[in-house]
């Protein structure tokens, strides 16, 4: 019988693939720190996220090839993860310092709860450890100052502005820096300047990812935030209204036309549950978005119900994935957070990147 060696737990692990990438751990470089000890074998399996939703899956694959070597007696794997950045941003839109991903969340029109659902994909994706910045994009009506309970100004330190944290989120917004109830009337040259300093003006420090929640439509403020910087992907939120998707449609043709790819498509107020009999009522729908999706070739990541908890949590500065993660609603933005950095890690690693 061969001794145990290195190479032979490696080999073992190189017929264990990422479902995702279709492609074997030890070529991903997702094998680290391997001993080998008489009959024990250790090493750490390093993840391309936290919010991975396939962990336990991709962990199990590699004890079971690993103890099926002959001589193995013990197997310990630590779980990590590192966010990989993009090899090859666009040379004319430069990647954000210490950033790995800005991910633009649009929508085709107002009123579909992009505000409360880039919130709470914030607030899901630092909940499983990644780091996390959230941008409040809308100048002219900023509501997620009130939607995280922040009202304080940021401050400064060396010309740099500091994000302020909130949820283990770190977060900036015009909402911050005016009196609250004063409008802002700005043309479209003022708005450029703002998202350009609230991208380069802002020291957002080491995130895995950067949320930036735009203003519903296709206009200035989208219009400069990827001309500014390099946009990894988008995620575009309806509800399952005729009029909400025909507009959505609109919001991922922009983005393509841009070239930013389209991560997935959420579909918010999707569903009521009524508390009192528990039957699922559909009560704007008229058209699935998870349908229309497919249709163009999109991801789904999900759907998430309509409730009065999750607009009080919202009105009240308590987002729901954070104060209640275990509820219906809070699990729904954690499937879909999940689901979120698993596109992000196929983007930048899914075509041998």
């Amino acid at each position: 019988m061969a001794s145990l060696s290195g190479e032979r737990v490696l080999e073992a692990l190189r017929t264990v693939q990422d479902p995702d990438l279709h492609r074997d751990l030890v070529t991903l470089g997702m094998i680290e720190d391997l001993k080998v000890d008489q009959g024990s074998v250790s090493f750490t399996l390093v993840l391309t996220t936290s919010a991975c939703p396939l962990k336990e899956e991709i962990e199990n694959s590699a004890r079971t090839a690993v103890a099926a070597i002959p001589g193995v007696e013990k197997v310990e794997i630590r779980t990590t993860s590192r966010v990989r950045k993009p090899k090859d941003p666009t040379a004319d839109r430069k990647a954000l310092e210490g950033v790995a991903h800005v991910i633009a969340i649009g929508s085709g029109k107002g009123g579909v709860g992009k505000s409360t659902v880039s919130a709470n994909l914030a607030v899901a994706l630092a909940a499983t450890g990644a780091r996390v910045g959230l941008l409040d994009a809308d100048i002219y009506g900023p509501n997620l100052p009130r939607m995280l309970g922040v009202r304080r100004q940021p401050s400064q330190r060396d010309n740099k502005i500091l994000p302020v944290e909130a949820w283990g989120v770190h977060f900036m917004s015009m909402g911050l820096l005016v009196d609250q109830g004063e409008a802002v009337v700005w043309r479209g040259p003022m708005l450029h300047g703002a998202i350009k300093s609230f991208l380069h003006d802002v020291n957002w420090g080491e995130l895995d990812y950067l949320l930036v929640d735009l203003p519903p439509g296709t206009g200035d403020v989208q219009l400069s935030l990827i001309q500014q910087t390099f946009v990894a992907g988008s995620v575009v939120v309806t509800t399952p209204s005729s009029v909400a998707i025909e507009d959505a449609v609109k919001a991922v043709s922009m983005f393509k036309k841009l070239s930013v790819p389209v991560l997935g498509m959420v579909e918010n107020m999707s569903y009521f549950v009524c508390p009192n009999c528990h039957t699922r009522h559909n009560v704007f729908a008229s058209e699935s978005a998870e349908e229309r999706a497919v249709a163009m070739g999109l991801p789904y990541l999900g759907a998430i119900p309509l409730s009065p908890d999750i607009r009080e949590a919202g009105d009240g500065g308590r987002p729901i994935a954070a104060v209640s993660p275990d509820s219906e609603y809070g699990r729904a933005f954690a499937r879909i957070a999940g689901h979120l950095a698993q596109r992000v890690s196929i983007q930048t690693l899914g075509a041998g990147g």
